[in-house]
């Protein structure tokens, strides 16, 4: 009987058991029962075991002679090949659900720790950029969230980030931070922040407000628990208020009868491929044109975005170490996670990366002045290595000098509700 099955993914230990080459998981015993009973089978099929109806069997008549051992032999054989068919499916569902919960579990994986540049101990008096690294939370089943929700602030937490610039040399994180962790980086030398709103330029003529207006009364006049004389009166009426409205908007019945003409005609050439509308004939033919009311009308709150860029110089392996592990922080979280969703899905989805927690800090408090922040997505990471221009490196490979730029976008938009809670009570705000 052969140690290893399905093309060397499971080998037999000392205790008669298969188990996963990579991660020791033991097939269940219904399936090594199964290959036992399927290898016995093949090493008598395969003569290695003689049976009592082998030649050298002397009550062994031949094949011929016995056709009720033919008849037997050829249903196990059928019996060999479903059950060989069987214990083949149960092993391809045993190692996808396998790797499903393996990838499952690299994926839940996380291992935090605080990275610092430059490498010195932080003072009381040290300003400093604070970034805690989380896994992204979404909205929900409710699929929206009200503004000035904390879901999305940026606080810390006295047992744990705030306590990240405590950290001394000696303690810091030697490997990589995954789905967790905090990266501490000097003030950049370019500081900003910049909050926009959205708004959108609006045109509605005499004309078109008028029509607006006929339409809305004409819904409200339709009213079903009314008799239908009382409603055919509320729509005269209506019909009358437009009138008039048009009458005092134009000025003459003439006027308005150029317009509607010109409106129609105008449409009617659009059709040839004209493009031309009745306020540039009415320019054209009078130098009028309607008036189009024009205003700048709010059009919804932005998203605001954050650029850093941050040089590195280490000067010792121990500082080298500390670049090299916060550019790879950066890279991996966030990037796309393979293996997402909360419903166990498959490889056909996406996660969501990790959000970045931003906050200025100066020693072991957060900043007085400086801006806050809500939770960020890291949107683009460049990183140039010969940031002098020209390419050196130390004796490990090392750059001599590296820039870092990192763009980061908020996830909500900022409302004004949002000053009149923690954290935007302090400081200037967002």
């Amino acid at each position: 009987m052969s140690d290893t099955i399905l093309n060397g993914l499971y080998k037999r230990d000392a205790d008669g058991i298969f188990r996963n080459v990579f991660d020791g998981t033991p097939l269940n015993g219904d399936q090594n029962i199964e290959i036992t009973a399927e290898n016995n089978g093949n090493e008598f099929e395969n003569g290695d075991t003689q049976g009592n109806f082998m030649p050298s069997n002397p009550d062994y008549r031949g094949a011929g002679n016995n056709k009720e051992y033919d008849r037997s032999s050829s249903g196990n054989e059928v019996n060999s090949d479903n059950a060989s068919q069987d214990v083949a499916d149960k092993l391809k569902e045993d190692i996808k659900e396998q790797n499903r919960k393996r990838l499952s579990k690299y994926n839940q994986r996380r291992q935090g720790g605080v990275l610092r540049y430059p490498l010195e101990s932080l003072t009381e008096h040290t300003d400093y950029l604070q970034i805690d690294i989380e896994k992204y939370v979404p909205i929900g089943s409710g699929y929206a969230s009200a503004p000035g929700e904390a879901n999305r602030y940026v606080t810390g937490n006295y047992f744990t980030t705030n306590r990240a610039g405590r950290r001394s040399a000696s303690k810091l994180s030697t490997k990589p931070l995954i789905n967790a962790g905090t990266i501490l980086l000097p003030i950049p030398a370019s500081l900003q922040d910049t909050n926009n709103v959205r708004y959108d330029s609006s045109n509605l003529n005499g004309l078109a407000a008028a029509g607006v207006e006929l339409a809305e009364s004409g819904m409200r006049a339709i009213d079903f628990t009314k008799p239908v004389q009382q409603q055919a009166d509320a729509l005269r009426d209506t019909a009358g208020v437009f009138k008039d409205r048009v009458q005092g908007g134009v000025g003459s019945p003439s006027a308005a009868k150029d317009i509607i003409i010109k409106s129609l005609a105008s449409a009617a050439v659009n059709q040839f491929g004209a493009n031309t509308n009745f306020n540039q004939l009415l320019a054209r033919s009078t130098g009028e044109i309607l008036n189009p009311n024009m205003e700048l009308l709010f059009g919804g709150p932005t998203l605001r975005n954050f650029r850093f860029q941050f040089k590195f110089t280490p000067r010792n392996e121990k500082e080298a170490e500390q670049v090299r592990l916060i550019i790879r922080a950066f890279k991996r979280n966030m990037a796309p996670q393979a293996q997402g969703g909360q419903l166990n899905s498959g490889n056909w989805f996406l996660k969501t990366p990790n959000v970045f927690k931003l906050r200025y800090r100066t020693g072991r408090n957060d900043h007085p002045f400086l801006n806050k922040f809500k939770q960020c997505f890291l949107s683009d990471v460049q990183t140039t290595y010969t940031a002098d221009g020209v390419y050196s490196t130390y004796d490990d490979g090392t750059p001599v000098s590296m820039t870092l730029d990192l763009s980061f976008k908020e996830i909500q938009p900022i409302y004004d509700i949002d000053y009149d809670a923690r954290p935007g009570t302090q400081a200037v705000g967002y």
